[in-house]
């Protein structure tokens, strides 16, 4: 399915909206952490058909914000949260997230 990045609360609100299941990564650009887990996103994103989307935490600070408090998990960098029937279902920061844990997280 691939990855796509995403900006707005407009966007992600129809993403939500029209996918019953989607993974959301939330990345920092300079942090070596997040971009390990980033790496290890990449790597499930080309073993999965689930839709998965990301966004830069230094560019898209409303969103990111807006996720945080719309759904009460506490923002972190780097962070994987999971949607499922427009809820989170799981979330995980910084080393927690890895190829394996997605994969898991995906298949419960």
């Amino acid at each position: 399915m691939g990855k796509q990045k995403i900006s707005t609360i407009e966007e992600f609100t129809e993403i939500l909206k029209n996918n019953d299941k989607f993974l959301l990564i939330k990345h920092s650009l300079t942090c070596p952490i997040s971009s390990n887990a980033f790496n290890e996103y990449e790597k499930f994103t080309e073993s999965t058909d689930l839709p998965t989307y990301f966004l830069y935490v230094q560019d898209d600070r409303p969103l990111s914000n807006y996720i945080a408090e719309t759904f009460g998990v506490k923002h972190e960098s780097p962070q994987a949260i999971l949607f499922e029937n427009q809820a989170v279902k799981w979330h995980a920061s910084h080393w927690k997230i890895t190829e394996a844990s997605l994969k898991e997280a995906v298949e419960k």
